[in-house]
């Protein structure tokens, strides 16, 4: 079976099909989705900004990461799963939508990213408290996620004003 006959597979399952007919449901989780990426996003933004040494000098690293950690994770989770929920619902047409599909790689690259940056930068935030210069792994490391995610934003953006070719 194709990715595409997947999606067209998924999208006709009952509770997708609910999800995509439903004048509440949908927009509800679009809602979700927007105020878990709110939440995270702002963290994040907070986190990265620390990191690349433009905000919250005055507090340690493993302070101002730290501390939101538990929060940018649980912001992401929710994001992500609502997300997944609103995919599945038109999972054929977010397929064959490039703005979504490049959504997805750098959705994948922030893992990339995460896994590359973990030992050096993310798991050591109480290392970097004692620095008086932030390494340079630590700025590229906040440069590139804020890079990423605002690339997320906008592609998520941008899906929405996708016509397909050939569409009504």
């Amino acid at each position: 079976m194709s990715i595409q006959g997947l999606c067209q597979w998924l999208e006709q399952t009952a509770l997708c099909t609910a999800l995509r007919e439903s004048n509440d449901v949908y927009p509800i989780l679009l809602t979700g989705h927007l105020a878990a990426l709110a939440v995270f996003g702002g963290l994040l933004l907070v986190s990265d900004l620390r990191l690349i040494g433009f905000a919250l000098k005055d507090f340690p690293m493993s302070q101002t990461v730290g501390r939101m950690r538990t929060w940018k994770r649980v912001g992401l989770v929710v994001m992500l799963s609502i997300g997944f929920l609103l995919f599945s619902a038109k999972a054929a047409e977010y397929y064959a939508n490039p703005w979504f599909r490049v959504k997805m790689i750098l959705l994948a690259c922030t893992g990339v990213h995460a896994f590359f940056f973990r030992d050096t930068v993310y798991s050591r935030t109480a290392e970097l408290d004692g620095l008086k210069e932030l390494p340079g792994s630590a700025k590229i490391a906040g440069w590139v996620s804020l890079a990423l995610w605002t690339g997320i934003v906008i592609m998520g953006r941008a899906i929405g004003y996708y016509d397909a070719p050939g569409a009504p």
